[in-house]
């Protein structure tokens, strides 16, 4: 991080830190409109919490810096607390259902200020929903879960991941290596008008439970191109062995990313989506604990499942893809990759968030009735129930 933008940021940081926002006898002059009313008391507790954000990732980004001019300002930072645990509170790193009667409602066409968890009203978009920031909180530093034990800033070649060459997804087109290059600290995945593209694995940093948090982003293109990073069973044994699709973007506008939660001998499914800007920046991450698995952008929980009965049996890798489904609009499509992080849990170690499960998580929620793309192409919603087959809407 550039010192000029380490004093920004702290500028921000410290002088909201020490503002007293308790003592406020007014209500801050702000407009309101037909769908959202902000209360004094609502804004000064996201006030603390985007302060207590910037804090902390200002501290991760100044900790391995021990010049005399970064000292005063990592102890301002302790000073304030944001060593301890609980620095940041349970409230200000979930995305909150909202059920007030101000909500615009599911199926409306969220505005660059909101984002949609599916199957509940409208919640509170995540920080940094621009991506234009490489500030832009984690879920790693939020968390504080600590350096990563594994890190790529595609900053060299690809010698460290297994890249795919072969058939494309589900037999659709060509993996080449060719198609996956690095410029500029950049990993960009190419996908051509015949489906020639490609996918890379690190099955040698290979966990059972963990974290992981990727930082990508998928500008328009090709219709037929699905940009995702997912976690894949090592032992190679889909679908008993499960996958994790964190982040998954299919939607052709780019504006919603989804999760794909695959279990069972059967490929049962549970799955969710959040109406983001996916052509900018966002820092998607993913836990896994014995006790849940949890889904999070710019370093706010957005889906969760508490049924450990779907979590996958055995350890999983990372891997990033661009899948090509033809549908015959003869584009190019791609993804770009500004890092990947990698965490293993110590013993004992809980999920990050203390929030109940999402709306459809469950066994009793899963369907099997069709492939995650045909379950989304075009507008077509999933089915919540194992019997029941695919309709469109």
């Amino acid at each position: 991080m550039p010192f000029p933008h380490i004093a920004a940021a702290l500028t921000l940081a410290i002088a909201t830190a020490f503002t007293p926002t308790h003592n406020d006898n007014h209500t801050p002059n702000a407009p309101k409109t037909a769908s959202t009313t902000i209360s004094h008391s609502t804004a000064i507790d996201n006030k603390n919490c985007s302060w207590k954000i910037s804090a902390l990732s200002l501290y991760h980004a100044l900790r391995n810096d021990n010049s005399s001019r970064t000292k005063p300002l990592r102890q301002h930072l302790e000073n304030a607390g944001v060593t301890d645990p609980d620095f940041i509170p349970d409230r200000c790193t979930s995305i909150p259902d909202n059920n007030t009667d101000n909500n615009t409602g599911g199926g409306s066409h969220p505005d660059e200020n909101n984002a949609q968890r599916r199957g509940n009203p409208t919640s509170p978009a995540p920080p940094g929903n621009s991506g234009t920031s490489e500030n832009t909180p984690s879920a790693g530093e939020t968390f504080n879960w600590g350096p990563p034990e594994v890190i790529d800033d595609f900053d060299g070649d690809l010698d460290r991941w297994s890249l795919y060459d072969g058939p494309g997804h589900d037999g659709n087109g060509t993996r080449s290596p060719d198609a996956a290059t690095t410029s500029n600290g950049i990993l960009t995945i190419h996908g051509s008008a015949d489906g020639t593209t490609a996918g890379l694995a690190w099955p040698q940093h290979s966990q059972h439970h963990g974290r992981w948090e990727v930082r990508m982003k998928a500008p328009t293109g090709s219709p037929s191109y699905n940009a995702l990073a997912l976690l894949w069973p090592t032992q190679e044994n889909f679908p008993i062995g499960g996958e994790i699709d964190f982040a998954e973007i299919m939607d052709p506008e780019r504006k919603k990313i989804e999760l794909f939660l695959h279990y069972g001998a059967d490929n049962s499914q549970v799955h969710g989506e959040l109406d983001i800007d996916a052509t900018q920046w966002h820092n998607y991450a993913v836990e896994w604990t014995p006790d849940a698995i949890t889904a999070f952008v710019d370093g706010k929980e957005w889906w969760k499942t508490t049924d450990t009965s779907i979590s996958p049996p055995g350890p999983m890798h990372l891997t990033l893809q661009l899948d090509w489904f033809p549908k015959g609009d003869n584009q190019t499509g791609e993804v770009h990759y500004d890092w990947v992080k990698q965490w293993a849990l110590n013993n004992g170690d809980k999920p990050s968030t203390t929030t109940p499960a999402s709306e459809g998580s469950t066994d009793a929620d899963s369907s099997t009735t069709a492939t995650d793309e045909e379950n989304n192409w075009n507008g077509r919603s999933r089915t919540n129930n194992k019997s029941s087959s695919r309709t469109d809407n």
